[in-house]
């Protein structure tokens, strides 16, 4: 993809999902959701945009599997359009946060975002390095359990059957393809360090170990939240029979 191609690529995008979540302004809220439609409206737009990247992300490698062989120069039309579908979603989020959320409530995505946006853009700009972005993408496979477990949560439905079994998944995906990815691509990095640029390593780099802190303690909240906390009010319910 040439530059004009990668800018009307990142544009549209920015704009699909501006005017998505225009459209679910105007769909029904749950009952509960009302005193926060902004976040109902905000998390619905992160699920479409996880679930088709992972989608996407999971085919780039299944018709062009030479791309994991070499993720530093061979990548398709199809990855480097993807790479460049992403960075339009979230250059929408991050102004969306900006627009309609407290500074003090947003912050860390905000520069989660800011990173992610530098790092894809280099990708796509210099078209090299968009098979590692679209590595970086996988973790959108648990984004889409993560987002739907907010949504639950929101609309009330954080007991029964179905949260459950989403929080189970959640955990199983959150291991396989946040913490694990996040660890190869490290190894990856630190393997391949002589054939990337020292600029290109510092932001990898750091970037990485934002992401790694950031996981570590997401992974401790959901544990805490979903299991632990359950636990401990079983163990409770026992000891009063």
């Amino acid at each position: 993809m040439d530059l004009s191609s990668v800018v009307l690529t990142t544009a549209g995008s920015a704009s699909f999902f501006k005017l998505l979540n225009a459209g679910l302004n105007t769909l029904p809220l749950p009952e509960s959701a009302h005193r926060n439609a902004w976040k109902w409206n905000n998390i619905s737009t992160s699920f479409v945009h996880s679930f088709i990247t992972a989608i996407w992300g999971v085919l780039c490698f299944f018709l062009h599997p030479e791309m994991a062989e070499d993720l530093i120069e061979t990548h398709s039309v199809f990855s480097h359009a993807l790479v460049s579908f992403s960075i339009g979603y979230f250059i929408h989020d991050f102004f969306d946060m900006i627009l309609y959320q407290k500074l003090s409530q947003s912050w860390e995505l905000l520069f989660h975002h800011v990173v992610v946006i530098t790092c894809f853009g280099l990708s796509v700009l210099s078209c090299r390095y968009v098979g590692f972005a679209v590595v970086a993408l996988l973790v959108e496979i648990n984004s889409v359990f993560l987002h739907l477990r907010q949504l639950l949560r929101m609309a009330n439905i954080a007991a029964g059957t179905l949260y459950r079994v989403n929080s189970i998944i959640n955990l199983g995906t959150y291991v396989v393809f946040r913490i694990n990815t996040l660890a190869w691509m490290t190894r990856w990095l630190v393997l391949n360090r002589e054939k990337v640029p020292l600029l290109a390593y510092t932001l990898g780099s750091v970037g990485m170990a934002i992401m790694t802190v950031m996981n570590i303690v997401l992974f401790y909240r959901l544990l805490r939240s979903d299991f632990l906390k359950s636990s401990t009010r079983e163990t409770k319910k026992e000891k009063e029979m």
